[in-house]
């Protein structure tokens, strides 16, 4: 009875993370205390490189715009309009500094976007204005744009990234399976992506792992829940390179035959969006790559190493083969065949 009611408790456990999408979007900053919540600390970290943009162009506006009417081919009888649009961005830079989630003050910057090409448009049909630096300053400003619009979105939407999760019987008793992976130190062992992963006090630890094109990323992560030879569950702490957040479940197998461990991800790789989309037209399909992770784990706890042969030397997944080769004549003769 004992057993199944802690089984059953650790079926909820996961149930409860498998909805992991639902309870972030309800929180999507990093606020402390006991909510999971995924930080959005890409997006902020967007949001204030356009702050410090805004104060120094606010700035320039403000207290030189016959300068900006010169690089941007407009008219200098605008000066006092420039110097309003400078008190508009400096506004907007102080909104973003001063929310704790600037979602409003980058809405408001995207607002300002649309009135400065706006405000080009009309400066292009004046006789005396220079078109073709009025083209190359709407040119910079659509770019601007572009950066806005993703901070904005990314800041005020409840898309909580990439969500990911998979689950293998491993042949052992839950409380190995767990000691195992709750030494944390051991995950790049079967984590094909971590470089490494080290300690730190109060239930922290610090991540280094591969990230696009060549370079690694890094963050500090956080156990926010855990029942020790039953449930871990954990978040990524304010500045990581990677939000992330996660729930890892060991369950006992019928009949005592090993452990059901079940893990559930969900992360907001670098570059967003884009970042997903092309780690998965390379063959990184999260869930697939979750998968591989958790048979390599099997095979280190059940054989004690990573079990390797030609169709995982050459290329990346357990799926793909390597091609044939035809016999070397020269060795089948040495050996006299």
């Amino acid at each position: 009875m004992v057993a199944r009611q802690q089984a059953g408790g650790a079926t909820e456990a996961f149930r409860r993370q498998d909805n992991l999408h639902t309870s972030l979007s309800k929180e999507s900053n990093h606020n402390g205390g006991s909510h999971l919540g995924l930080p959005k600390t890409n997006a902020k970290r967007l949001a204030r490189g356009l702050g410090w943009f805004s104060l120094g162009l606010g700035m320039t506006e403000l207290l030189a715009p016959k300068f900006i009417a010169k690089i941007s081919g407009v008219p200098e009888k605008r000066s006092g309009v420039i110097r309003l649009y400078g008190l508009r961005e400096i506004a907007s830079g102080i909104g973003i500094f001063t929310q704790k989630n600037p979602t409003e003050a980058m809405w408001s910057r995207v607002a300002g976007d649309v009135l400065d090409l706006t405000s080009l448009g009309l400066a292009c049909t004046s006789p005396d204005a220079k078109r073709g630096r009025i083209t190359f300053a709407t040119a910079n400003v659509l770019a601007v744009t572009a950066l806005d619009v993703i901070a904005a979105r990314q800041l005020s939407s409840n898309d909580i990234g990439v969500h990911a999760k998979a689950s293998c019987i491993v042949n052992l008793d839950p409380e190995e399976v767990y000691s195992f992976f709750r030494d944390f130190s051991n995950l790049p062992r079967f984590m094909d992506h971590l470089e490494s992963v080290e300690e730190l006090p109060d239930g922290r630890s610090h991540w280094i792992a591969k990230g696009p094109a060549g370079m690694n990323v890094q963050w500090d992560a956080e156990i926010v829940a855990e029942d020790p030879g039953r449930v871990i569950t954990w978040r990524s702490l304010e500045g990581s390179d990677v939000d992330n957040a996660g729930a890892v479940v060991f369950e006992r197998a019928p009949g005592g035959r090993g452990t059901i461990l079940k893990v559930n991800i969900q992360y907001n790789p670098p570059g967003g969006v884009v970042g997903a989309t092309v780690a998965r037209l390379f063959g990184e399909e999260p869930n697939q790559q979750l998968k591989d992770d958790l048979r390599r784990l099997k095979q280190v706890l059940e054989v004690g190493e990573v079990a390797v042969s030609d169709a995982t030397i050459f290329g990346t997944g357990y799926f793909e083969q390597r091609p044939a080769q035809p016999s070397d004549r020269s060795e089948l003769q040495r050996r006299g065949q």
